[in-house]
């Protein structure tokens, strides 16, 4: 059986690293994952990616971020829409994660992101997952 959750995966490869307190993680790539990552470290939550695009699909590889004290930087990632259950936010809905803390990543009409920048635009869209 395939993926079925893409996002999902990659959520979870992100989280599994961390936990193993590795530097890179590498996932299939797609233009999906492409936007969430550039949010991701446009937030400051990873110090880079990269795309290597040899073989059918191409592969990211996500460079990961620690403090000091070598503790994740990311210390919460949360699928919020899934593919059974899609999670939609009106403009005026769009949620604060963590009192604005944390990001939430929005897909909607004017492409994938943040909830900040989600706000400023006025939009609403589905709620991919929290970033915290």
């Amino acid at each position: 059986m395939g993926m079925t959750d893409p996002i999902a995966d990659l959520l979870s490869r992100i989280r599994n690293a961390q936990g193993a307190r590795h530097d890179i993680v590498s996932v299939p790539a797609s233009k999906l994952k492409k936007s969430v990552l550039e949010i991701l470290k446009h937030e400051g939550f990873i110090s880079d990616y990269n795309v290597d695009p040899t073989g059918p699909q191409g592969t990211l590889s996500v460079f990961l971020k620690y403090d000091k004290d070598v503790k994740p930087i990311i210390l919460g990632l949360k699928r919020i829409s899934r593919p059974g259950c899609r999670s939609y936010v009106k403009a005026t809905e769009v949620p604060k994660v963590l009192g604005g803390l944390g990001i939430a990543i929005l897909s909607t009409s004017r492409g994938v992101i943040s909830d900040r920048e989600a706000r400023r635009l006025n939009v609403g869209g589905e709620v991919m997952a929290y970033v915290w």
